[in-house]
């Protein structure tokens, strides 16, 4: 009996096996193209955080110097368009500093930047005690969890404030910086 024979007896007489090795021949083939367009994806996201940097360095670095040595903040084109230097700033609070950075904000009177959340876990069935917390918190035995925090881009913008008023926000409770940044408007 010849193979051709073989398999025309196999598919009559087991039709259910052959549509499973067509799903095991159709599910291979899904898997190597997943598998190759997730290759493709890493290298095409590696390649665009490499262009990201690139065009970071020069809006961030060569622009802005280039403009400060031709004494420019801003420069208008004849076709429309025009390049700008701004100056971005950053700012955050490590956690091994909060403590002394929630202190000098307070000593500072920068203090109601400071968030102060509570916080009542209640289980299944308890909506009527939730409801009713404000009244009720700790005479009920629930134990609130507190939480303090400074909003990061409230922070960013009071630091912009004081390095416009020549004050200074203490580098040992904070994460700052500033930087440049160049913004091209492109003509319509």
């Amino acid at each position: 009996m010849s193979n051709e024979d073989l398999t025309q007896q196999f598919e009559a007489d087991s039709p259910q096996q052959v549509n499973e090795i067509d799903n095991v021949n159709s599910l291979s083939t899904y898997v190597i193209q997943l598998q190759s367009l997730e290759d493709e994806v890493k290298i095409m996201e590696e390649n665009l955080k490499r262009k990201k940097e690139a065009a970071d360095k020069i809006s961030e670095e060569v622009i802005p110097e280039i403009m400060e040595q031709m004494k420019l903040k801003t420069l208008k084109l004849q076709d429309g368009s025009a390049i700008e230097v701004k100056e971005i700033y950053g700012a955050s609070i490590p956690v091994a500093n909060r403590e002394g950075a929630y202190k000098w904000l307070r000593d500072n009177d920068l203090g109601d930047l400071i968030k102060n959340e509570i916080t009542v876990s209640f289980g299944r069935g308890e909506d009527n005690k939730a409801s009713n917390y404000a009244n009720l918190a700790r005479e009920n035995g629930f134990e609130p969890a507190q939480k303090l925090k400074v909003e990061p881009m409230t922070l960013k913008a009071v630091y912009r404030d004081r390095v416009e008023k020549k004050l200074d926000l203490p580098s040992e409770h904070f994460n700052l910086f500033k930087g440049n940044k160049t913004k091209i408007t492109r003509s319509k």
